[in-house]
């Protein structure tokens, strides 16, 4: 009722299962290999107990807090001025190609100043309160 299998040969689904508990043993090392220092790190991170505090006080801190607070009111002021000025300057300019300059600046100064610069304040904002350890804390 059994198939007799010549000595020396395995039947293909021993060597299959065989093969796959090598493959499998074979990469548990890498892999455990490469969680021992994100388990290490993580858990000293973990033990920290109070980053945030330390973060806020820190020389890092306000100098975060001032490019925001330039960035915020910097952008937009001088975009909006250099649109404002591209915009009146434009009747007054009578060569073709210095029109085309003026239009140039006024859609940067727009661009830059009313669209990137509150946008990318809210992104540097959104990275530092949610993947600066003790971000949230200082309230960016």
């Amino acid at each position: 009722m059994c198939a007799k299998v010549p000595s020396g040969e395995t039947p293909a689904s021993t060597e299959e299962s065989t093969s796959v508990i090598r493959i499998i043993h074979r990469s548990i090392g890498p892999i455990l290999l490469a969680l021992l220092p994100l388990i290490l790190l993580v858990g000293t991170a973990a033990a920290q107990s109070d980053p945030g505090s330390a973060f806020c006080d820190s020389n890092m801190a306000d100098t975060i807090q001032n490019i925001f607070t330039i960035i915020q009111f910097g952008g937009p002021l001088i975009g909006g001025v250099l649109a404002l000025g591209a915009t009146v300057a434009i009747p007054f300019t009578r060569r073709s190609d210095w029109k085309k300059e003026m239009k140039s600046v006024r859609n940067q100064g727009l661009l830059w100043g009313v669209i990137v610069a509150p946008l990318g304040t809210e992104i540097v904002q959104f990275i530092l309160n949610n993947i600066v350890v003790g971000g949230t804390s200082c309230g960016f």
